[in-house]
């Protein structure tokens, strides 16, 4: 089995040179960037102790609580090949050897496992970059410790990847703005943000904060540890590996900026991780928050506007989060986005397919998951009669489903009889010679709503009127 390990070889995925760098990072972050960057402004906060950070985060309870975090999340390996199941093991044998390494700045994080992930855009990826679990815990460790710091300086408008705020919050706030008649949005579009963040701009913001430079160079070779794809090595000297527990923080500190940046302008805005949006009370001003904001994101924060994206509209006209909203009443209103819909129905195909092999306990299992998972993230929206109709169609499709397996004529009369129908219904039903999904429909007698519901498969309209919101 392969393992994590810090002296092996020096590592041929990194350049040569590479310990002469981070040691002349060493000596350049402990300065602690006396001097100014790239920045202008050089807010500090000093409600906190951050010149002795390192012991925090390398003390024994803050580790062992970012080892139960990351065994609780599980997920895949890196590029050693460790499990999750594997590093308390790992962890007990080279704990002292690890933590002294990190003291001394010897310590060079394995590079990231790249995984693309399909976007709803067709032939567009996601781009995930897995670290090892023993970075993982390491970047869980970091994260712990600095959160309440940098929690201090953020903005409340801003929802994303933060504790106690998600999607729900954002999108009430954005109704509230909408409802003091901010009806015109900028909706903003950062193109492959965590791929293009500049590091020595990210670099630069977290040491206003950070005076333990040993903190700072251990984040700027996470950085610069590079991505593993199809066994090739690459450097990252641009971008936040986007995947490891510590990446979310980096992106709420970098997009900080701009919301501090918005703030003095007097602009109202909600941003979820890198989705914003600007809201105004005329067409004519969206446009010239647009203009002026452009130069600021791009000059100064070093990052990509994607004009096609990004665009001036009415609140009724754009996406946000998945909803779309409506006004009635005078009030702002939530609906489920129709590409949103069209998205829930493709996977609930997929997992009332025919021809994917799983057993009926173990599709009503995956079902019931999805429905509860779906329902309690769009449950602030209007839709009861989007869900009833999906309800009948997805119960069509289970049908389909059971009438495929009664392949037989045997079979079917068998099965159907199971149900108290008249023997000539059961006759009828056993020799029917139509398609599966026009069968489905005569299916309605036998395996009725009440029975579909007793073998393990919710309804989306009963399990959304439980948790609704409205």
């Amino acid at each position: 089995m392969n393992v994590t390990k810090d002296g092996s070889k020096d590592r041929q995925l990194h350049n040569e040179g590479y310990l002469q760098r981070v040691s002349a990072e060493q000596k350049e972050y402990a300065e602690a960037f006396a001097h100014q960057r790239i920045a202008e402004n050089n807010h500090t906060i000093t409600n906190f102790q951050t010149d002795n950070l390192m012991e925090k985060i390398l003390h024994r309870d803050n580790l062992n609580e970012a080892y139960r975090k990351v065994k609780s999340n599980k997920g895949a390996g890196g590029i050693d090949g460790m499990r999750v199941d594997e590093l308390l093991p790992y962890l007990k044998e080279n704990r002292e050897q690890l933590i002294q390494k990190i003291k001394d700045g010897k310590y060079k994080p394995n590079p990231v496992r790249r995984v693309e992930i399909p976007k709803e855009e067709r032939g567009k990826v996601r781009k995930l970059g897995i670290p090892t679990v023993v970075d993982r815990v390491i970047q869980q460790a970091i994260t712990q410790v600095l959160n309440p710091i940098f929690e201090e300086q953020f903005s409340d408008n801003s929802f994303g990847f933060r504790p106690k705020r998600g999607a729900h919050d954002a999108l009430k706030q954005c109704q509230k703005n909408v409802n003091d008649g901010y009806v015109y949005v900028v909706d903003m579009d950062l193109e492959k943000f965590f791929d293009t963040v500049c590091q020595s701009k990210l670099i630069e913001i977290l040491s206003r904060t950070i005076k333990d430079g040993r903190v700072i160079s251990l984040i700027h070779k996470y950085l610069n540890a590079g991505v593993v794809r199809n066994g090739l090595f690459e450097r990252t000297e641009v971008g936040v590996p986007q995947g490891g527990p510590l990446s979310p923080l980096l992106s709420n500190i970098m997009l900080n900026e701009l919301d501090k940046e918005l703030m003095s302008r007097g602009h109202r805005f909600v941003r979820y991780a890198d989705d914003c949006m600007i809201f105004c009370r005329s067409r004519k001003s969206a446009y010239r928050t647009l203009e002026k904001i452009v130069p600021f994101i791009e000059g100064r924060l070093f990052l990509k506007v994607n004009k096609d994206k990004t665009e001036v509209a009415h609140i009724s006209k754009v996406k946000y989060l998945g909803y779309s909203f409506y006004r009635n009443n005078g009030k702002c209103k939530l609906r489920v986005h129709p590409k949103s819909i069209e998205k829930m129905k493709n996977r609930l195909r997929e997992i009332t397919s025919r021809s994917n092999g799983w057993g009926n306990e173990y599709r009503a299992k995956k079902l019931a998951q999805f429905i509860k998972g779906w329902v309690n993230y769009f449950a602030l929206s209007d839709m009861k009669q989007l869900l009833k109709e999906t309800d009948e169609w997805l119960r069509r499709k289970i049908r389909a489903v059971y009438w495929k397996q009664w392949k037989r004529i045997k079979t079917r009369y068998k099965m159907i009889k199971k149900y108290n129908v008249p023997e000539w219904k059961v006759h009828e039903l056993a020799n029917c010679r139509k398609g599966i999904w026009r069968s489905a429909i005569m299916l309605n007698s036998v395996l009725t709503n009440k029975e579909i519901a007793s073998l393990g498969y919710i309804s989306m309209t009963g399990y959304y009127l439980k948790v609704c919101e409205n």
